[in-house]
């Protein structure tokens, strides 16, 4: 089953195992379930410490990782590799005792949660999201023995993707309800089923010197750059990461030939915590007033007050804006071909966009799904010539130019789009299951109107500092107004800023 390479990690992480573990496996005579045996006993026999026995399970085939003499409540419905294979180690590695690498102040509130939760994730193997919800929940099975979690891979369960009508993943059932979809953290599950910090929690907070708003490459460096001056330093984030969480593979971050979103959000993480910085997650921004101080309204009513502050709430995926988009997300309107696109095998979708964000994500899903449909508002594609020159090279892609998209259509989920020919101004209908928008982004600074000066994009006008129009009210990264929107060039924005705040402060 496994390749000599990943064999080969393996065996070394399993020398971790601190205790013996069962693999109890319930499997038939289907293909998946062959393989499922075969995988099982593969990493049993790489370790004394790992025995299996053949149960029968809610689900088959489906194997559970235990304690012996205890169900632990980790259970992969599906075979875990791909993306999901680092999701199977650390299962292994937790249950036989090993710490998890969670901060305490999590582990002690998992810990404390009183009643029966049964977690559902309904996972891609392709999808890059799907293990960090996995992986969270896993961490709470272990952790709570009130606490179970199944990872259920869709195209080894489809009946049940169908039944549910899941049409994104990752997707999560807490007790056989519908619980959330898409990427989420450990802390942003824990919100979902426990009292989230409200105001209060927030009163007692002495005024930073300097307060970054928001948690990407951008905002990372700023806070960096602002804790080795040695000055109180407080940072901001929605979500640790920003819109790299979303991002597969990353090739032109200098000094690494390849890495992914959610590995260099991890390390970026990581990096802030080495520093003396007061990190505040899960928490929106809302309103920013200049006083004495700069003040911070979060949206649970909090006011933070700062001697400066750098702005980096980057950017999101642009909504196409038309009836159906908002009604129909999650169920059948995708943004990640990577994540939903294999939901859709063997069927009829249509990707809206023809800039390389589009073309790559049509080129992706034509080796998935029945037939794509390329929408283009536009006469011609923006996307670079050897992508265009990959996509009409495919049998299953249909490209429209000149194509204004009306209406994504369903009832309970998408069954159709309807859009105009610019040119003829007729209107046409095509038959699908699924929409990927993939029409460039929009910066987040909605929450600024009448602050801080913007253009007509919403982008942050920002000075070679990055300074704003207001005192003391610093910015970067893709929220601003940078010639191009790269990982690289907000980092070193965020940079800027941070020194462009120092420097302002010891002036003032």
């Amino acid at each position: 089953m496994l390749e000599a390479e990943i064999k080969q990690q393996l065996e070394q992480y399993l020398q971790l195992l601190e205790n013996d573990i069962v693999l109890k496996v319930s499997v038939s005579d289907d293909n998946v379930s062959k393989e499922m045996l075969s995988l099982v006993n593969e990493i049993a026999d790489m370790s004394s410490k790992i025995t299996v026995e053949q149960v029968e399970l809610y689900r088959t085939p489906s194997f559970s990782v235990n304690r012996v003499g205890e169900d632990t409540g980790v259970t992969f419905a599906g075979i875990p590799l791909g993306h999901e294979f680092t999701s199977l180690v650390l299962a292994l590695l937790q249950v036989s005792g090993r710490a998890p690498k969670v901060d305490q102040s999590a582990i002690d509130q998992i810990k404390s949660i009183e009643g029966e939760f049964h977690f559902e994730s309904y996972v891609s193997l392709s999808c890059h999201n799907c293990p960090d919800v996995v992986q969270a929940l896993n961490v709470m099975s272990v952790l709570n023995p009130g606490i179970t979690h199944t990872m259920i891979d869709g195209a080894a369960f489809k009946h049940e993707v169908e039944s549910r009508d899941v049409m994104a993943v990752p997707t999560v059932y807490l007790n056989g309800e519908f619980l959330t979809s898409g990427r989420a953290s450990l802390e942003e599950l824990l919100a979902k089923i426990t009292d989230a910090p409200d105001a209060s929690h927030f009163e007692d907070k002495d005024p930073f010197d300097v307060l970054v708003v928001g948690g990407g490459p951008a905002g990372s460096s700023a806070a960096i750059y602002a804790a080795r001056k040695g000055i109180r330093t407080g940072i901001v984030a929605e979500r640790f990461g920003g819109q790299i969480m979303d991002t597969l593979s990353i090739e032109n971050f200098i000094s690494q030939k390849y890495t992914e979103g959610p590995k260099l959000a991890a390390s970026l993480e990581e990096h802030v915590k080495e520093y003396n910085i007061d990190v505040m997650n899960l928490q929106r921004a809302k309103r920013l007033e200049k006083k004495d101080l700069v003040e911070l309204e979060l949206e649970n009513g909090a006011v933070l007050k700062s001697k400066s502050v750098i702005i980096s709430t980057g950017a999101r995926w642009r909504n196409v804006g038309v009836p159906g988009e908002a009604e129909f997300k999650n169920k059948g309107v995708a943004y990640c071909p990577h994540c939903d696109g294999p939901l859709f095998e063997g069927r009829d979708v249509a990707v809206i966009g023809g800039g390389n964000s589009g073309i790559e994500a049509a080129i992706d899903l034509a080796g998935i799904v029945k037939h794509v449909t390329v929408l283009e508002f536009m006469p011609e594609l923006k996307a670079d010539e050897v992508l265009q020159e990959r996509l009409y090279s495919l049998p299953n892609v249909t490209v429209v130019k000149n194509a204004q998209t009306k209406e994504i259509i369903g009832d309970d989920k998408v069954n159709g789009i309807t859009y105009i020919d610019r040119d003829t101004e007729e209107e046409h209908h095509v038959e699908l299951a699924g929409v990927f928008v993939q029409i460039g982004l929009v910066p987040n600074t909605e929450w600024l109107d009448g602050v801080i000066e913007r253009n007509r994009f919403g982008e942050i006008l920002v000075d070679r500092h990055g300074a704003t129009n207001v005192p003391g009210v610093f910015a970067a990264g893709d929220c601003t107004d940078s010639a191009y929107k790269q990982i690289i060039i907000s980092m070193g924005s965020g940079a800027t800023a941070a020194l462009g705040a120092f420097d302002h402060l010891i002036r003032n």
